[in-house]
């Protein structure tokens, strides 16, 4: 390497890099109250598995301000995607959660946890 020649620094590279601590619950705290979700259990893809097979109206919002309401029994739910199966059709909805507005039920909700049944709940780590 000539001595004269300037050395090339990235100057995207931050020195001296870390991770930022991210303060995480103990997956075994709840709340004492009996009508709330666990704080890290109440995503919405929870509140609707455990009313799987109850009909709902989930109201949505495209692009260009197109709103769209779906009416279906929920068959399932992720992370990002709800599934409606309309029984007078038979079509089912492969719906996308970034569009959703919410969720309306003709009858009662569950909110409340089954005490065994917690495995197939979804528990992320906090963003």
């Amino acid at each position: 390497m000539n001595d004269n020649q300037p050395q090339y620094v990235n100057p995207y590279q931050i020195y001296p890099y870390y991770y930022p601590q991210v303060r995480q619950l103990p997956s075994n705290q709840s709340t004492n109250n009996q009508n709330m979700l666990p704080i890290q259990q109440s995503y919405i893809e929870n509140i609707l598995r455990l009313n799987k097979g109850k009909e709902a109206t989930v109201y949505m919002t495209f692009e260009g301000n197109r709103a769209e309401t779906f009416k279906g029994i929920i068959e399932a739910a992720g992370r990002d995607h709800i599934i409606l199966s309309d029984s007078t059709t038979g079509m089912r909805y492969l719906l996308l959660m970034v569009y959703l507005d919410y969720i309306t039920f003709d009858e009662e909700i569950n909110y409340q946890y089954p005490l065994n049944q917690s495995e197939s709940l979804a528990n992320y780590p906090p963003r």
